[in-house]
C-alpha cells in the first residue's frame, strides 16, 4: 500500500496516524506540506527514521525545493519528481491519502 501524507506533523497527526497503521513493506510519500517531517532537525525525522526500518519513505522533490528545504533532506528519505509520484501509484494496489 501506497500511504501519502500531505500535512505537517506539528500541524495534524497525519503521520503518526499513518505511521501506526502502515504495515511492513508498505510505502510512505510525503508531499505538501508534509514534506517537513523529511527535513533534519524537524521533530518527524526520528519517527522517519524508525519507521525505515520496515517502510520506505519518499518526499516529492518538488514540494520539499518549493519550501527551501531541498538541502536539509533527512537520511533514509528518497526523494522523487512527478514521474516517481505517477510510478509509485501505479505500483502499489491500494492508496491511501491521510489528512
Amino acid at each position: 500500500m501506497l500511504h501519502i501524507v500531505n500535512k505537517s506533523p506539528l500541524e495534524r497527526s497525519a503521520l503518526d496516524s499513518c505511521l501506526a497503521a502502515a504495515q511492513p513493506g508498505a510505502a510512505v510519500l510525503l508531499i505538501e506540506d508534509g514534506v517537513y517531517a523529511a527535513t533534519r532537525g524537524h521533530a518527524g525525522e526520528g519517527k522517519l527514521r524508525a519507521a525505515s526500518a520496515h517502510l520506505q519513505i519518499y518526499v516529492l522533490a518538488p514540494d520539499l525545493e518549493a519550501r527551501g528545504m531541498a538541502q536539509s533532506l533527512a537520511d533514509g528519505v528518497k526523494p522523487i519528481d512527478y514521474a516517481g509520484f505517477v510510478e509509485l501509484v501505479a505500483q502499489h494496489r491500494n492508496c491511501q491519502s491521510w489528512l
